[in-house]
């Protein structure tokens, strides 16, 4: 399984009311002790000849410790050529502390709750931060932007200011400094059996109403089968649906997750916030579903099964339609090689299906990134730290040297294009080759790059050509909607809304199961599940979310 896929599957069933962090300016709004008389540290680490940080290297060694999530597909390796490219690019070595990537979430929050955290903490996701703000144990990171040029660069030229707004805290300052892309990626939607649907002159659905014609169809010729048998528990297909019926999701990096959905929703036309689970958008959304399931087109177990139960029944040809992304596609691949024959079948990734309210998508250009401990403030080479991991994250240098490695042993460049050397393999980019780029050398992981991130360039310079035509089929004609405000709660205002949120949305899981697998009948217990949603709290709920907005949405511009 794919590392985004796991993330997916990780997530926890909770409210997210809009909770924000970020960048207030960009570069210009910084605390005083940042704008203020220009330390000897400061000028120090500032190398006037390239001001931009395009080139960063130390004068003298120097050493950071840093949290490491540990990989199980590529463990870590002592030898990695990885590390020996960031210590001669930078003169820096990285002390690591290694934790496995089961563990990551977990022993960041002990390591940084006892005083105890590394410098430097990536792999910490817009949001992960809030529990580790009240207590002083990371840095508002947005009082030393104006150190950071390549991020900064960044978030103007691609014009990401807005969606670094919506993570700002109550103190109108952000705590993480999220990983970034210029062009959106959406890697999650359904593959289809494009070969059968070939054979029996089925048209590639682009909406939701066409794919019910089509497994109806699909149905009819092949009646022992179920034609969608999904996996993710129905997570990313469900999530994935919510924003074409009318439901105003908040995605991260094209990941949908129904059980992490927000229940108080933002809605743009009122600008206001809004319980939708009792919506006539999200009713409508639950009764295409339910009749999918009702008339077998759609396998029930799909939110019980496991991901090898699902993928078992779409390789074997037991189903044709199921929830995929831009990596897992390809596993699947390499599997059907083996169960139907090479050359017997065809697989497509299809665009994000349309819905009731057209072909819009939710999702975000930010994604997971960097805390800094408060501690590495007292380093004195902090402000070094600073450069240093705005080169190595966000500078095009740095980037390409994460990703791709070193010139002339892990890739070259023909006719301007990234190319991986003949006996280096990655994402089947380079099939014969007997070296792993992840495994035996290092790069392309997570902790360092996002799969499909950064510049545009060298985002497709990882892709296939196909999901390059994906992507960019996807950019042009599927609607990003914007990203939803702030919503600054303070910590007793957290506390208050956690304590309302938590069963609302227990309930609203527990009912989505019911209603779309038939437990419970839309027609005849809706008014009662509405009924228990209001018994919850749910007015509360949604008068707290619109007082905190309405009382700092000016702060927060």
């Amino acid at each position: 399984m794919s590392k985004n896929a796991k993330r997916l599957l990780s997530f926890l069933l909770v409210v997210v009311l809009a909770v924000g962090v970020l960048l207030a300016g960009c570069g210009k709004n910084t605390s005083s002790s940042s704008n203020n008389n220009t330390t000897k540290q400061e000028q120090t680490a500032t190398n006037s000849k390239d001001p931009q940080n395009l080139h960063f290297k130390s004068d003298k060694p120097l050493e950071f410790t840093m949290l490491y999530s540990d990989h199980p597909n590529y463990p870590y390796k002592e030898d990695w050529l990885l590390w020996k490219a960031i210590k001669d690019a930078t003169n820096v070595t990285l002390k690591l502390t290694i934790v496995p990537m089961s563990d990551y979430t977990q022993k960041r929050s002990l390591l940084i709750s006892s005083g105890q955290a590394p410098e430097i903490i990536p792999k910490t996701y817009p949001g992960q931060e809030i529990p580790f703000v009240s207590s002083g144990a990371i840095l508002p990171i947005s009082d030393y932007i104006n150190e950071m040029p390549n991020f900064s660069r960044e978030v103007k030229e691609w014009g990401l200011q807005k969606e670094l707004d919506s993570l700002k805290q109550a103190d109108g300052k952000f705590y993480v400094l999220p990983m970034l892309h210029q062009d959106y990626t959406m890697q999650y939607s359904l593959a289809i059996r494009q070969d059968i649907f070939d054979k029996n002159n089925i048209p590639v659905p682009n909406t939701w109403d066409e794919l019910e014609s089509a497994l109806k169809k699909l149905k009819e010729i092949y009646p022992n089968s179920t034609p969608l048998s999904d996996r993710w528990q129905g997570k990313a297909l469900i999530g994935e649906a919510m924003p074409t019926f009318g439901v105003p999701i908040s995605g991260s990096d094209g990941l949908f997750d129904w059980t992490q959905s927000t229940t108080v929703l933002y809605n743009s036309s009122k600008d206001n916030w809004e319980f939708y689970p009792t919506s006539p958008e999200y009713k409508d959304m639950l009764t295409y579903f339910n009749r999918l399931v009702k008339e077998g087109l759609l396998d029930p177990e799909s939110f019980t099964q496991t991901d090898d139960q699902a993928v078992q029944k779409f390789v074997t040809g037991k189903s044709f339609v199921i929830m995929t992304n831009t990596q897992e596609i390809e596993n699947m691949k390499n599997k059907m090689d083996q169960t139907l024959g090479k050359g017997n079948y065809k697989v497509t990734q299809i665009l994000p299906l349309a819905g009731p309210k057209g072909g819009v998508i939710a999702g975000s250009h930010l994604e997971n990134g960097i805390i800094i401990s408060a501690k590495a403030k007292d380093d004195p080479n902090f402000h070094q730290l600073l450069k240093f991991v705005d080169w190595l994250w966000y500078s095009e240098a740095g980037q390409t040297l994460t990703k791709w490695g070193v010139e002339g042993v892990t890739y070259q460049k023909v006719n301007g294009k990234f190319q991986l050397m003949p006996d280096v393999n990655y994402m089947n980019l380079n099939p014969s080759g007997t070296k792993n780029l992840q495994k035996d050398y290092g790069f392309s992981g997570g902790v360092f790059c996002l799969l499909y991130g950064g510049p545009k360039d060298i985002a497709e310079s990882m892709m296939t050509p196909d999901i390059a035509n994906f992507e960019n089929q996807v950019n042009s004609k599927r609607k990003l909607l914007p990203i939803a405000p702030p919503v600054p709660f303070t910590e007793s205002q957290r506390e208050q809304a956690n304590m309302l949120s938590q069963p609302i949305a227990d309930y609203v899981e527990q009912m989505m199961l019911k209603f779309i697998t038939g437990v419970s009948s839309i027609d005849r217990d809706w008014d009662s599940y509405v009924q228990q949603c209001k018994a919850k709290g749910v007015a509360q709920l949604v008068k707290l979310t619109n007082d905190v907005y309405k009382s700092t949405k000016d702060k927060m511009k």
